[in-house]
């Protein structure tokens, strides 16, 4: 009784290739993420900035549209895409290494003491990856079920925030970050298709397996 009551949460059609009596798979969680870091800086490690990662945005895009006024009516076409700056929020460590990356960073793009600026973007730019895992740690791996890719990445601006008597809260670095193009890339099958689990002696394969 209780595994078809199950069936009645389940929004199933018969155009539906997927099981009628499958209930409602896991979504992606918000707080299942990494950013990876590719050419941030100068001579730091990029993964002091993954480890500090407090939320990021992923990428927004737009297309200016084209009217074309025919006979008795309008139609429109699609015309230049513009993806929106994203936002990375950052703790500031005690270490130091967060905001000497971020300052590596500033300086390549523009040497605030010498007052001079790069001869091309590719002497500053870097990339970013936003992946969202699946949950999987420890002996069980973690799989990525979808990255986006940030190409031509350099920073608009930096906010280092406010310091306060009166809070509990960790100091941070807010990062607006300008990219040129984006690509987003599914990868895996689903929420812990392939985070193996035991119990009681039987291996049991995750959500998506047969």
């Amino acid at each position: 009784m209780a595994i078809a009551s199950q069936s009645l949460f389940n929004m199933s059609v018969s155009a539906d290739s997927s099981s009628p009596t499958q209930g409602m798979l896991m979504p992606k969680l918000q707080y299942r993420f990494r950013a990876l870091f590719s050419n941030f800086g100068v001579g730091g490690t990029p993964s002091d900035l993954t480890k500090q990662v407090i939320d990021v945005a992923r990428p927004s895009v737009t297309f200016t549209e084209i009217p074309l006024d025919i006979y008795n009516s309008k139609i429109y076409l699609a015309g230049k895409h513009e993806w929106a700056t994203t936002t990375i929020n950052l703790r500031d460590d005690a270490s130091g290494k967060v905001a000497a990356l971020v300052g590596q960073q500033l300086q390549k793009q523009m040497d605030f003491v010498e007052q001079a600026s790069a001869a091309s973007g590719q002497d500053y730019k870097f990339e970013v990856d936003y992946e969202v895992l699946d949950g999987g740690n420890g002996g069980s791996s973690i799989n990525v079920l979808e990255r986006w890719e940030l190409y031509g990445c350099f920073i608009q601006g930096v906010n280092y925030n406010t310091l306060n008597y009166g809070t509990n809260e960790a100091v941070t670095i807010s990062l607006t970050i300008r990219f040129d193009n984006a690509v987003n890339s599914p990868l895996a099958a689903g929420v812990g298709s392939t985070v193996g689990r035991a119990l009681g002696g039987v291996s049991v394969t995750g959500l998506g397996s047969t």
